[in-house]
């Protein structure tokens, strides 16, 4: 992901809200798979990290990109913004790249 691409997906992320918040059980594999979900049907997915959970979320981000084959947006203090892109139907379409 080049730092353009990443840079929109950032302002695109403000303005979605977290579709899942991660809590004290931590990163177990129904949570996993409901983030693989989330981020098949949406693309881009933010998860709030609540404050009970006791693991960094630098860490959950990248444990989490790694199990559903995505990449890390960002980590802004609690949050994490995920990116997959839908090789079948894409919604995102980056500037400057021309639809076929």
């Amino acid at each position: 992901m080049t730092t353009k691409e990443r840079a929109y997906l950032k302002g695109l992320a403000m303005q979605i809200d977290p579709v899942l918040s991660l809590g004290k059980q931590s990163l177990t594999p129904e949570f996993t798979e409901a983030v693989n979900e989330a981020i098949t049907k949406r693309e881009l997915i933010k998860i709030s990290v609540l404050k009970n959970c006791l693991d960094e979320p630098n860490a959950l981000a990248a444990m989490l990109a790694e199990r559903t084959h995505s990449e890390v947006v960002q980590v802004i203090g609690r949050k994490i913004v995920l990116f997959r892109k839908n090789q079948e139907k894409s919604k995102i379409e980056f500037p400057g790249t021309k639809k076929k």
